[in-house]
C-alpha cells in the first residue's frame, strides 16, 4: 500500500491534536507525519505511533514533499499558507471556513457526497461542525424524500471555541461556586450556568454567521440549491459534543419508523430512540465517538410532511477531525 507524507497545520490545537490521534486510530497510511504550528508552539512534543515527534514552526517552505496537509488553523493562516501548500503539490484538506463556499472547492461529508473530492484543484474544505452533525443525521431521510426545509436549533459545546472555551467554563464554574466574580474573555458573557444565544457575528438579516452556515453549506453538500434552513445557534455550558433539535420538511411524508430504519442502516449515524427506556442522545454519550446519535424521532404536529428529531455528535471528532481524515481516506481511494 502506498504511504503518504501528511502535515497537520495547527497541530497543537484541540482539532489538530484530535486529527493526529485519529490518523493513528484509523491506521492511515503515513510514511511521515509533520506536525506544524506557530513559533510559539514550536518544540512541543507529540506522540504518534509510540514515537515522539517535535512540532515545527510553519513557514512558506514547510510543505515541500508533502502529499496531504490537514488544516486545523484559523482562517487567516489557511488563506496565507494555501498557495504554498498547493504550490508544493499537496492537497489541502482545510477545517477553516475560508474556502467552504468557493467555486471549485469541494465541501465534503464522505457519507453524503464522497464523489465531490474528485473535482478538487488542490483544496478540499471540511464543513462546519454543526452542519456535519445535522446533515449526517438527516441525509438518510433525504434519500427517502427530498428535504425542502429545515428548522434547526443548535446547543454547542464550549470546546467548539477551542481549548480556551473549556478553560473558561471550568474556571468560571469554580469561581461562581465560591461566589467570586468572573470576567468573560472567550465568550461575550459568562458561560458558567448560562446560555448564550449567539455564535458568530450578527449579519444584516438578524442571523449570525454560524447560523447561515447550515443553509449555505447544506445546499452545497447536498446539491440542493433551493434548500431553506432557519437556524438558531446557542452556546451551552457543556464541554464536548454539540446537540441539535431539527424539524425536517420533505416533499412527501416520511414516517418515524421509516426514518429510524433508514438512519439505522446508514454509515456514520446510530439510532438512540426508545422513550419507554428514556433512551435518547446526550453529549455525554456521544463524546469520543464518531457516530452522530439520533433520537426523539416523531411526526411534527404543526407542520405537514415534517419530522422532528434530536441529534448529538462529538464536534471535535466527526464535526472536525474525523471528517477531515475521512476526506483524506476518500481522496486516496479515488
Amino acid at each position: 500500500m502506498k504511504e503518504y507524507k501528511v502535515a497537520v497545520l495547527g497541530a497543537t490545537g484541540a482539532v489538530g491534536r484530535e486529527m493526529i490521534k485519529i490518523l493513528e486510530e484509523r491506521n492511515f497510511p503515513i510514511s511521515e507525519l509533520l506536525p506544524l504550528a506557530s513559533e510559539k508552539s514550536a518544540g512541543t512534543r507529540i506522540v504518534f505511533r509510540k514515537t515522539e515527534t517535535v512540532v515545527k514552526a510553519v513557514n512558506e517552505n514547510s510543505f515541500r514533499g508533502c502529499d496531504i496537509v490537514l488544516g486545523a488553523a484559523p482562517n487567516h493562516l489557511a488563506v496565507k499558507f494555501a498557495p504554498y501548500i498547493t504550490g508544493a503539490g499537496a492537497v489541502f484538506i482545510d477545517n477553516s471556513s475560508a474556502f467552504r463556499l468557493d467555486d471549485g472547492v469541494p465541501l465534503v461529508i464522505p457519507e453524503i457526497n464522497p464523489d465531490d473530492v474528485r473535482s478538487h484543484s488542490g483544496i478540499i474544505a471540511n464543513p462546519n461542525c454543526a452542519t456535519i452533525i445535522a446533515l449526517v443525521a438527516v441525509n438518510p431521510i433525504n434519500k427517502l424524500s427530498k428535504i425542502t426545509k429545515m428548522t434547526v436549533s443548535t446547543y454547542q459545546a464550549v470546546s467548539g471555541a477551542g481549548a480556551g472555551g473549556i478553560t473558561e467554563l471550568l474556571e468560571q464554574t469554580a469561581a461562581v461556586s465560591e461566589n467570586k466574580t468572573v470576567a468573560p474573555a472567550v465568550f461575550p458573557y459568562r458561560i458558567a450556568y448560562n446560555l448564550i444565544p449567539q455564535i458568530g457575528a450578527f449579519l444584516e438579516n438578524g442571523y449570525t454567521a454560524e447560523e447561515m452556515k447550515m443553509q449555505n453549506e447544506g445546499r452545497k453538500i447536498m446539491h440542493s440549491p433551493s434548500l431553506k434552513v432557519s437556524c438558531t445557534c446557542v452556546r451551552v455550558p457543556v464541554i464536548r459534543s454539540h446537540s441539535e433539535s431539527i424539524a425536517v420538511t420533505t416533499e412527501s411524508p416520511v414516517t418515524p419508523d421509516d426514518a429510524r430504519k433508514a438512519i439505522s442502516a446508514s454509515c456514520g449515524c446510530a439510532v438512540c430512540d426508545d422513550t419507554q427506556k428514556l433512551s435518547y442522545p446526550m453529549p455525554i454519550t456521544a463524546q469520543n465517538g464518531d457516530d452522530v446519535l439520533v433520537g426523539r424521532i416523531r411526526t411534527d404536529i404543526a407542520e405537514k410532511n415534517t419530522l422532528d428529531l434530536w441529534c448529538v455528535g462529538d464536534q471535535l471528532r466527526k464535526g472536525a477531525a474525523t471528517n477531515a481524515v475521512q476526506i483524506a481516506e476518500t481522496l486516496i481511494r479515488s
